[in-house]
């Protein structure tokens, strides 16, 4: 077959891409075309996205795709989940969509269990207690900005808010959609009896797109600017973790996959949701995934805590790399320092590398010193959560799990990678890096037809990109 190109959007917690992705009928590779910023924006009291900037930014990764492409035949949109923007009557952005990391649904979860219990809300949509998901974000923004939620007619994903203005079609995709906690997860659709007995306006909720389906295409006047022709955007795994687990090329139900990013994000590709009162009481949620999946996982604090303490250590010692901090860890005269990375102090501290000093004191483990203690802390906490939520998914799935596919940013850590092996006593296979942009090409090859399915896919994807494995 002749050269087919794709453009992959991806929208990460520091940078956003825009990724070339080509297949000639036996290979995927991608290219990086643009690279720019993805930071949230203090703004008085609240947190934003840069919304407006990273709109800018895509347009202008468009035009530099569209001189270095050729056959381009569709676009796709990712980035992480439960953030949204909300739209007037006219179509018009209304305010600026605030970020997870705002600290305004700090209360929110008490406020809505004196509205419906978790249990009814578990039972309902299978998705973990999160401060950070939509339904307490919505349901703060009843307090905190509840003007602007009056004049909403039409709330839509940070994925979608990006696809309508490329296209002007409002839809909400099913991955992304799912982290929402008002889906559904049996029906597959807005869980509207909940939304009602929250008091949140149902009617700016919007149809509900899957994986594969055209979102619509490009509108004229970007056709015209950027240079390219009437092609669609295609409703992609467009929460990145949806992508990546698309991405991963797990050989079995019994593969294990770890997402490795600013969160770690680990769980079990199944064919429907795992609703229990031991998945209940191990906070497990039941994402939305691919080919008409269920990804059951565990969001776990990831390498941000990594990121933030060699960002506190360049700022107060000199500028220290990753690999300066893998040295130091192995360099450290003591290696038994621990944190669990899930204690609330490690969500977002002033000073990450004193929390973690501060938590090893008050838990009898004596005072770290030095850039390598603190940072063997770090690394410990996270390999045993990976081991103890590994051992409870299989409590919950009934399956034995041999393998653990590691993919994203994080497997470039190649003392993660042996560590999380050794810890966990299973099999490691790293890679591919860019697993998120993979599946989001993947998705888009299958929806032209130019890729059978996921399964064919998933070769393609093993065949294409370096693997490593480490052994316990």
């Amino acid at each position: 077959m002749n050269m087919v190109s794709c453009i992959a959007i991806d929208l990460g917690a520091s940078s956003g891409r825009v990724i070339l992705s080509k297949f000639d009928g036996k290979r995927i590779e991608l290219e990086e075309i643009y690279r720019f910023p993805n930071q949230p924006i203090k703004l008085g009291d609240r947190l934003y996205w840069n919304f407006l900037g990273l709109y800018s930014e895509i347009i202008e990764g468009l035009k530099m795709a569209v001189k270095k492409g050729e056959n381009i035949v569709s676009i796709g949109v990712d980035t992480w989940g439960v953030d949204y923007g909300l739209l007037d009557q006219d179509g018009n952005l209304i305010g600026t969509p605030i970020h997870y990391r705002d600290d305004r649904t700090a209360s929110a979860v008490h406020s809505v269990e004196e509205v419906v219990s978790f249990d009814e809300i578990y039972k309902k949509t299978g998705i973990q207690k999160m401060p950070i998901n939509t339904m307490y974000q919505l349901f703060s923004d009843k307090t905190i900005r509840p003007r602007i939620l009056e004049s909403a007619d039409s709330l839509l994903f940070m994925p979608d808010l990006f696809n309508y203005f490329l296209t002007g079609e409002k839809y909400s995709e099913y991955t992304i959609a799912s982290t929402s906690q008002l889906l559904n997860v049996k029906e597959r659709n807005w869980d509207w009896d909940l939304i009602s007995t929250l008091g949140l306006p149902q009617h700016i909720f919007s149809p509900i797109i899957n994986p594969g389906e055209i979102y619509g295409y490009l509108r004229e006047d970007i056709r015209q600017e950027v240079g390219l022709s009437d092609i669609p955007v295609i409703a992609v795994a467009s929460h990145d973790t949806a992508s990546a687990v698309a991405g991963t090329p797990l050989h079995s139900r019994e593969n294990a996959y770890l997402s490795c990013g600013t969160w770690s994000l680990l769980g079990l590709e199944v064919e429907s949701p795992i609703i229990n009162h031991r998945s209940y009481d191990l906070n497990f949620t039941n994402e939305g995934g691919v080919d008409g999946t269920i990804r059951l996982l565990k969001n776990i604090n990831g390498l941000w805590i990594i990121q933030e303490i060699r960002r506190v250590w360049s700022q107060r010692e000199g500028r220290v790399s990753f690999t300066d901090i893998i040295e130091a860890v192995e360099g450290a005269e003591y290696t038994h320092f621990s944190i669990d990375p899930e204690n609330p102090r490690f969500m977002a501290p002033h000073v990450m590398t004193e929390e973690i000093v501060r938590y090893c004191i008050e838990h009898g483990q004596g005072e770290p010193k030095g850039l390598g203690e603190i940072a063997i802390a770090a690394y410990n906490g996270l390999v045993a959560k990976y081991k103890k939520t590994l051992d409870e998914l299989e409590a919950i799935s009934g399956l034995e799990v041999e393998t653990i596919n590691m993919v994203g940013g994080g497997i470039q850590d190649t003392l993660l990678c042996q560590m999380t092996a050794s810890a966990t006593e299973r099999k490691v296979v790293a890679g591919p890096i860019e697993a998120s942009t993979i599946g989001n090409s993947l998705i888009q090859f299958i929806s032209g037809g130019y890729i059978e399915g996921i399964k064919e896919g998933r070769i393609i994807i093993e065949n294409s990109f370096d693997i490593k494995r480490y052994s316990p």
